[in-house]
């Protein structure tokens, strides 16, 4: 993974288990109907943190590998999917990932490849993979001509550090995207709305790795700021952020 990114999320393992959004049903049913993901398919799950996605994965019955390099982010994915059936727990990155060459069905990366070396990790997809393995890279993203969005946006920028945009600053067929895939990949959305209460949105906010952590000097005033966002949105106690669950696959061609 990138320089620093690693650590990034190291204390905020808990707020990322709790805040979080998983992933569109209706994409877990295409994986399942068009890409024939059901029991007994081996997945790397690349950058699994938590296990959000891990555990997505596992309800369709894949033997799924979980490879994270953050410590505090495997533990709790260990402790939250390490009693069910198909879940391994790997310590490596998107580089190396320890998994047996040619072993994998499909590999996936949920909000994670735009913290991976690009080339490090198109390397060791093609290394693990079976002959045409699929790739996965799969997003929430946010839409940003909401009003609520814009002043999410503007809240990070305020306060982040080194914050660059939602998901750093990727875009739609992002240049990095097309270069992972050589140019031969398909892009999917799937409508994945966000509901959240007070207490949800703030460990939502706070889950981000950029944010202030308590104690540090600005944490304060951010967490103000959180909750002016929701009171200023929120209608009935409930804050409704319009989101997509974003996927590009394909197979990597060496």
């Amino acid at each position: 993974m990138k320089e620093n990114s690693v650590e990034r999320f190291s204390g905020k393992a808990d707020l990322y288990a709790a805040g979080r959004p998983a992933y569109a049903a209706g994409f877990l049913q295409w994986l399942k109907d068009a890409c024939g993901l059901a029991p007994g398919s081996r997945v790397a799950d690349v950058g699994s943190g938590t296990g959000k996605f891990t555990g997505q994965l596992l309800q369709l019955g894949c033997d799924v590998y979980a490879v994270e390099p953050n410590a505090d982010m495997r533990r709790a994915a260990e402790a939250g999917l390490g009693s069910l059936d198909g879940f391994h727990s790997v310590a490596g990155d998107a580089g190396a990932t320890g998994l047996p060459a040619h072993s994998m069905d499909a590999v996936t990366a949920a909000q994670a490849f735009h913290w991976f070396p690009a080339e490090d990790f198109r390397r060791e997809c093609l290394r693990i993979g079976k002959e045409n393995c699929l790739v996965f890279l799969i997003w929430n993203e946010r839409d940003m001509e909401a009003p609520v969005t814009q002043a999410i946006h503007a809240l990070y920028t305020a306060y982040g550090r080194d914050f660059h945009g939602f998901n750093m600053g990727l875009q739609k067929d992002d240049v990095r995207i097309r270069r992972f895939f050589r140019e031969h990949f398909k892009r999917l959305a799937f409508d994945n709305p966000l509901h959240y209460d007070r207490e949800r949105f703030a460990i939502r906010c706070l889950s981000s790795s950029h944010s202030p952590k308590e104690g540090e000097a600005d944490y304060p005033a951010y967490r103000t700021e959180i909750d002016r966002i929701f009171d200023r949105f929120a209608e009935n106690g409930r804050l409704n952020v319009p989101n997509v669950t974003t996927v590009y696959f394909g197979t990597l061609r060496d």
